[in-house]
């Protein structure tokens, strides 16, 4: 197991092929000087995928990376297998949870033209599924996005239950909830951005 500030992560997840863990990091505000952490997240990609769809970037530094949010873009709209597996640490409400994914989902796709009816009525899905759930420390988010029809099954577990699935078919909503994670300096975790641009410097080289 790989530790995340204290959160153990598998080194590799088994899609339809295994994928690699190779970024990883934290969300966290700071009150009073405290850090509050909330998420321990896990990113996960086939080492082999990014050399086949990102190769441009070769030769780049992890900080080059990391500044750079085309890369990122690229990363998010390329559709090959990811995981990102979210582990609660600071216990909140699903439905506050929700709403922070529906505001960033919704404002992007707005800034973009893109937020029409469909995508409005998927993330209304989105929203309902974490509104009833109570995120216990520890208990997992997995986004499992698709290599072929742009689709995201999200899946949510907790102690003492069964893990629920819920799958996303809207195109545009799959690649802004990606974005929310994996957009260069507008991500939700710096961290991660930080040491994923690293690992895939590495990786392209």
């Amino acid at each position: 197991m790989v530790m995340v500030h204290e959160v153990p992560f598998p080194p590799q997840i088994l899609t339809s092929k295994p994928l690699s863990l190779l970024g990883q990091g934290i969300t966290d505000i700071e009150i009073h000087f405290l850090q509050v952490k909330f998420t321990a997240i896990g990113v996960y990609l086939d080492p082999s995928d990014i050399k086949t769809h990102l190769g441009k970037w070769k030769g780049k530094t992890g900080k080059d990376l990391a500044d750079d949010d085309d890369f990122f873009d690229a990363l998010a709209s390329e559709e090959i297998e990811k995981v990102i597996r979210v582990v609660v640490i600071k216990e909140i409400k699903g439905s506050q949870y929700g709403v922070q994914l529906e505001n960033v989902v919704r404002d992007r796709l707005a800034a973009e033209d893109k937020y029409e009816e469909e995508e409005e009525t998927e993330l209304e899905k989105v929203v309902r599924f974490f509104q009833s759930k109570y995120f216990k420390t520890n208990s997992i988010i997995t986004y499992y996005f698709s290599a072929k029809d742009g689709t995201c099954e999200i899946g949510f577990e907790t102690e003492g239950k069964e893990e629920e699935k819920l799958k996303v078919e809207n195109a545009n909503v799959v690649v802004m909830m990606q974005k929310w994670y994996l957009s260069g300096s507008r991500g939700v975790s710096p961290s991660t951005i930080v040491s994923l641009a690293d690992s895939l410097s590495a990786v392209l080289t």
